[in-house]
């Protein structure tokens, strides 16, 4: 039965059962009415209206959740789905949104995942051609540097050494923007390695006090897996070294019952009242593509927590 049809025939026996009360019943309307009999006309209109809503409100009490739920879906942040209830008509709109939610889910995570290995191709060949090519060249321009200064004047010399060693700064620079770019420690050297090598770099660069505390007998993950761990700790620490304001960062990473556990901690600013950016959305997509959990949100002790959980069953099933 339709829900038109539903909330007719509901009205329809209210209006039948009043109907039936005053045909059969004891009370007669006078000319003009008298004051009793307005009282209990207007005392049963006022129970046909009570009667009526409340048979509505438990039917369409289903729709209710489904609208608040519609309202409240973030394919960023999946969340149980509405229950499946009420009369034929409605359970079956509850059934197919939650259907529509997992296929807008399952495309979403396919198109981002394409999206990222896109996206990591292409680090990977800046990063490629920023070492070979503009690496190499800077190359060739210091130990050219070098040659001439080698039998310049000594007024000129000093001026020589100082573009000497600007130039090893850019080349410096390229380096460590290539390193970003493309991740190579992870490749060669595995998870530990490579954010241990993050948190020293991330030290040495802002001036941030770090601790870090990783278990090494982590359960075995895939690249992805790893590769999803080490982006979401590089854009987290970017985060609060560039806008955090903090003094302190704390990164941990932790086996746990049920998977692994990479926690990212400042004493900052925090982000109560900031919108999420750019850089917190792509962790979220990132997490999404491996079947974890990331939130965000206030530290124990003020600052900013983010904390990616990775579930063992799914540690490197990306497609």
């Amino acid at each position: 039965m339709s829900l038109f049809w539903r909330i007719f025939l509901l009205n329809a026996v209210v209006l039948l059962a009043a109907t039936m009360l005053l045909l059969l019943g004891p009370v007669t309307v006078s000319t003009p009415v008298l004051f009793t009999e307005a009282l209990i006309l207007g005392g049963g209109l006022a129970a046909m209206l009570i009667a009526n809503g409340v048979l509505l409100r438990v039917g369409l009490a289903p729709l209710d959740r489904l609208t608040r739920a519609m309202t409240t879906t973030d394919l960023l942040r999946p969340g149980p789905r509405p229950a499946v209830s009420g009369h034929d008509g409605i359970a079956e709109l509850i059934a197919t949104f939650n259907s529509m939610l997992d296929r807008l889910e399952a495309e979403r995570s396919e198109s981002a995942a394409r999206a990222l290995t896109a996206q990591e191709d292409e680090r990977r060949r800046i990063a490629q051609e920023l070492h070979d090519e503009i690496g190499q060249t800077l190359t060739a321009v210091l130990l050219e540097l070098k040659r001439v200064a080698d039998h310049a004047p000594p007024g000129v010399r000093a001026d020589l050494l100082q573009v000497q060693e600007t130039t090893r700064d850019s080349l410096d620079e390229i380096r460590r923007i290539a390193r970003r770019l493309r991740p190579g420690v992870l490749e060669e050297l595995g998870l530990l390695s490579a954010l241990t090598a993050l948190t020293t770099e991330i030290a040495d660069r802002s001036g941030l006090s770090v601790r870090k505390r990783f278990d090494t007998d982590l359960p075995p993950l895939g690249e992805e897996a790893e590769l999803v761990l080490y982006r979401v700790a590089q854009e987290a620490i970017t985060n609060t070294a560039r806008h955090a304001g903090a003094r302190h960062l704390e990164v941990a990473l932790e086996r746990t019952p049920s998977g692994v556990d990479l926690r990212i901690r400042d004493d900052g600013r925090g982000v109560a009242g900031s919108t999420e950016g750019a850089g917190i959305r792509g962790m979220r997509e990132r997490a999404l593509l491996i079947g974890a959990d990331l939130t965000v949100g206030p530290a124990p002790s003020g600052g900013t927590e983010v904390r990616l959980r990775v579930p063992v069953r799914v540690t490197g099933a990306v497609a």
